[in-house]
């Protein structure tokens, strides 16, 4: 399920700030990242089932390596796990709309948190 016209898609950040406040609302980078792109990965979990609430960006300056980098964020994506296949994002899949609610929520959130960050 893509989000769209959250206000956080096409917003741009510099890497080490992006990283502190993504981590702030629990989204974790780890390993996923090359020298090009980034996704934050947040995990929920209801009832059994493994929900991701995914934002990916792009550098449009530098490289993520060095950890000076220029991100351009996508529109946020929501995923459910399937074992041992991995997280589908498809159209056809179904999200309780209370886990939409809260995604949507902390979205907003972020784009408050950018705004104010904004270069």
């Amino acid at each position: 399920m893509k989000f769209e016209n959250t206000g956080i898609e096409n917003q741009t950040a510099e890497l080490s700030r992006l990283d502190d406040l993504m981590e702030k609302f629990k989204f974790i980078r780890a390993s996923q990242w090359d020298y090009e792109r980034v996704t934050y990965d947040r995990k929920f979990q209801i009832k059994g089932d493994i929900y991701y609430l995914r934002v990916q960006g792009y550098a449009i300056e530098g490289d993520v390596d060095s950890r000076y980098a220029l991100i351009k964020l996508l529109p946020p994506i929501l995923g459910k796990y399937y074992y041992p296949h991995g997280v589908e994002y498809g159209d056809d899949e179904h999200f309780p709309s209370s886990l939409v609610n809260q995604c949507q929520t902390i979205l907003s959130q972020i784009k408050e948190e950018l705004d104010k960050i904004q270069d």
